[in-house]
Parts: structure tokens; sequence; C-alpha cells
């Protein structure tokens, strides 16, 4: 059966001076402020679109490889997943990279990082993300 997720945001202004804020509302977590300058200079203590993309893929990554993991016979103890997404004003984003560092009893880092990059190519969010460069750092703990 399809899941749908929704958010949705409200916008106050123009690009540079507005601001807005990005509800959950599936889920329910709360609603994060959002405005030009946090998403292409400082945070500042609120979200941007890439850091949301960012908490997805490392998310998607990271359950898609202990899927891969489990199924191979080596179920994970521990995986630990950043993804830095980066933007560039009037480029748009460039490149996320993937960093995982795992903890899987009897796995050599050969075995790990050919998993990992099976997991980066296969887990839906890379998919949705196509057009934008995706590199990976995988080692064990």
């Amino acid at each position: 059966m399809a899941a749908t997720r929704t958010a949705h945001t409200v916008w106050n202004g123009n690009l540079v001076d507005g601001s807005g804020e990005v509800t959950f509302d599936s889920s329910g977590i709360g609603t994060q402020a959002v405005s030009w300058p946090s998403r292409a200079e400082q945070a500042n203590g609120r979200t941007s679109p890439e850091e949301l993309i960012a908490a997805a893929h490392s998310g998607c990554f990271s359950m898609a490889l202990s899927h891969g993991l489990t199924g191979a016979g080596v179920p994970p103890t521990r995986l630990e997943t950043t993804a830095d997404v980066t933007f560039q004003p009037g480029e748009g984003i460039t490149r996320i990279h993937l960093t995982v560092q795992g903890e899987v009893p009897g796995l050599d880092e050969q075995a790990f990082a050919a998993a990992a990059e099976a997991a980066k190519k296969n887990c839906p969010v890379s998919q949705a993300l196509t057009g934008t460069v995706i590199t990976l750092t995988a080692t064990l703990a």
C-alpha cells in the first residue's frame, strides 16, 4: 500500500527579506522557521530545504543499507549516516555527500563499501535526486 506524507510551508514577503514556516503535518513533530539567509548563508536557528533533504536522505539511505545488509545475512548493529547537501545560490543543489560509519559484525570494509554503494543507488531518495551528484564515504567503526 502506498504511503503519502505531508508538510506545508507558509511564506510571507519576498525571497530575500521574507520568511516562512515549514510544518510537518503527517508526523506532527512541529513547525520550523525558514528564510533565504538560513538557506544561502548561516542557519541561525532556522532550517532550509537542503537541511530537510539531508534529513530525508540520511534516513532513507540508512534504512536501505540496513535492509541490504540484513538480507545478505549480516545485520548491522549500528549505522550513523550524515548527508551534506550543498546549495549554491544561482545554481541550486550542486551535490550531496553521504558519510556512513557502521558496526556490522562479520563484515569487512570492502563488503561494507559495496553494500553502501548499492544502498546509495537504490534508496528511494537517491533515486528521486538523480539530477544531483551523490558521493559516498563508507567505513566500519
